[in-house]
């Protein structure tokens, strides 16, 4: 058993009533209800995919039947798996996450995993200085040194946002919430350009002004507006037969594609048909008029 990395373009992704309401019977009675409050489209089809990719995950990955899968939340909001495992899953772990036009999800059978996306955009509502001054304190002078030595607004929004992943992938590891101080963490990327499609490994982290060695850092453009960021580290008090993290690594895993049929290919539904979802599905508008640029 290996690494996973899977995307799902929910951006992209245009339901109709057999498949949306088919999806809603995939998921989990207080989830199903939890995405229907959303007040944009583009907001639940994005928070059903991430729990559709955990489910189909768990299912094909640990062999327990879509329909068995129970999942809960941390009290910092990461969903775990509440079935018992033993023997060689136990140590299984995975994260998700959604922005822009994509949901992702990584995972591995020996490590600590965190996952982020970021969706390089104009900032909805102030210039880039004036949104590099109100985000000063989320990164140490060094990045933000690199940040702006990219030789337009774009490129340096584009490494602002892949900063931004590189840090939330840390945190989501490690599973901590918003308190965190983010001038903890300082990223050196390498190298500046990422080649869409790519998995690159060189960036490397301190913590507290040491290099941190027991974690890497996967890095993916996805597209030309879309950075993933996947940390893995060891996890705490499991003993491990290789001593390096970089030993036990996948070899490079690429991020699969995945279609809305293949998600749902192994699907057992959970709850029965409910004709009134597709209704509140349809009141939705689909995003905001004027979208912001830095949500978490």
């Amino acid at each position: 058993m290996g690494g996973v990395r899977w995307a799902f373009p929910c951006g992209a992704w245009r339901p109709r009533r057999p498949q949306w309401l088919l999806a809603a019977r995939l998921v989990q009675p207080e989830e199903k209800e939890r995405i229907g409050r959303f007040v944009f489209a583009r907001d639940a089809k994005a928070a059903l995919a991430g729990r559709l990719l955990m489910r189909k995950l768990i299912a094909e990955e640990l062999c327990i039947p879509w329909n068995e899968v129970r999942l809960q939340r941390t009290s910092k909001g990461k969903p775990f798996l509440a079935n018992n495992l033993v023997g060689i899953n136990s140590n299984y772990n995975f994260n998700i996450s959604h922005q822009g036009d994509y949901a992702v999800l990584a995972a591995e059978p020996e490590l600590q995993v965190g996952i982020d996306i970021m969706k390089t955009n104009l900032p909805g509502s102030s210039s880039v200085p004036n949104f590099f001054h109100i985000m000063k304190r989320q990164f140490t002078e060094t990045e933000w040194d690199v940040i702006k030595s990219m030789s337009n607004e774009w490129m340096q929004l584009d490494m602002f946002y892949r900063h931004w992943a590189l840090k939330e992938s840390f945190l989501k590891a490690i599973g901590v919430g918003i308190g965190f101080n983010l001038q903890r963490i300082e990223f050196s990327v390498s190298p500046f350009q990422l080649e869409i499609g790519k998995v690159y490994k060189e960036t490397k982290m301190l913590l507290d002004g040491e290099k941190e060695e027991e974690w890497t850092f996967e890095e993916t453009r996805l597209d030309d507006h879309h950075h993933v960021a996947v940390a893995l580290g060891k996890q705490e008090g499991f003993v491990q037969k290789n001593s390096d993290v970089q030993s036990m690594e996948p070899n490079q895993p690429q991020f699969t594609i995945l279609t809305f049929e293949d998600l749902v290919a192994s699907g057992i539904p959970v709850t029965p048909e409910d004709p009134a979802y597709w209704d509140n599905f349809c009141s939705k508008q689909e995003s905001p008029v004027k979208q912001s640029s830095h949500s978490r």
